[in-house]
């Protein structure tokens, strides 16, 4: 099973207040800080309606008020209406989906890229180029592939996707977290952009099959490719859905790292991208049926 998800953090319409504002349910972990004076796309009825999460001018603010941050339950959106019947006007209505305003961009060094959802628009564009490059040379697998939702709120779509597939070894392309920001704790994250692409020993959902581990480390040392080791605490990947399936299947989650993730403008390193799709191409090569069967084999030795 190869997989990536395809749902983003955003949010839904809460509620449609009387002078044309609304109030948004956030789906998936954001921080208050990065809400603010941001734009939004809403899918309403009638096609997308272009939000802006407001915010107060300086010159209305006290001073003591402006460093404070402002918490997520008092940022309103508005999409320039007026009384509330606009607004319905407009197509909009509650549940309809919210999702961060904000194109991609080659940054101005030519190797790095900007834009939001790189979690996990990143591991889609893995397993698109890898599925191309496995399709013109072969590879001795059956693989199923799993584009899921609802990984942002749970790892509910890999779940569903693993009890009707029943994988042999699971393998999950995520977006990864770096370590490389000033004020980052050293703990956090070891990784860092344009070191290569990385695999979790641990998150939150899953602690990775060991064998299947030392496999990986071993296709990237063959390969020569940088391989960046991570350990990293309140982050959760489709690989744990699909682990705990069937009995346990063997899984590993692999990481392009990413900075600023879950924000409107996060950095990946094309280069990590592109060592990324060459290790999944020979790894997944080597999973052949004795290979496979010997990762599955958990008989105590």
């Amino acid at each position: 099973m190869f997989d990536a998800h395809m749902d983003e953090v955003g949010g839904m319409v809460r509620r449609i207040a009387p002078g044309g504002l609304l109030t948004m349910q956030l789906l998936g972990g954001f921080l208050d800080q990065v809400l603010i004076d941001k734009r939004w796309t809403i899918l309403g009825s009638k096609g997308p309606v272009t939000a802006v999460t407001g915010i107060r001018s300086v010159h209305t603010v006290a001073a003591e008020e402006r460093s404070r941050l402002i918490p997520r339950d008092m940022i309103f959106l508005d999409v320039g209406a007026r009384p509330a019947a606009e607004v319905v006007a407009l197509g909009i209505s509650p549940g309809d989906p919210i999702v961060p305003c904000s194109a991609v961009e080659i940054m101005s060094g030519g190797v790095r890229d900007v834009g939001k959802a790189w979690d996990d628009r990143v591991g889609r564009a893995v397993v698109i180029e890898a599925m191309r490059r496995l399709k013109e040379t072969g590879h001795p697998n059956q693989i199923f592939v799993a584009a899921t939702v609802q990984e942002e709120i749970g790892l509910r779509g890999a779940r569903t996707a693993a009890d009707i597939i029943k994988p042999d070894v699971g393998i999950a392309i995520e977006a990864g977290v770096t370590g490389d920001m000033p004020g980052s704790p050293a703990e956090a994250s070891q990784a860092r952009l344009g070191g290569g692409p990385g695999i979790f020993l641990f998150d939150s959902s899953t602690i990775p099959n060991r064998k299947f581990v030392a496999l990986v480390k071993a296709v990237a040392a063959a390969e020569r490719i940088p391989l960046q080791l991570d350990l990293v605490q309140g982050y959760g990947d489709d690989s744990g859905a699909i682990q705990a399936t069937d009995g346990g299947v063997p899984t590993v989650n692999l990481v392009v790292p990413g900075r600023s993730l879950h924000a409107h403008n996060g950095i990946i390193d094309r280069g990590d991208f592109d060592r990324m799709v060459e290790l999944v191409v020979a790894l997944i090569r080597r999973l052949d049926a004795k290979t496979v069967a010997e990762l599955k084999d958990f008989t105590p030795r």
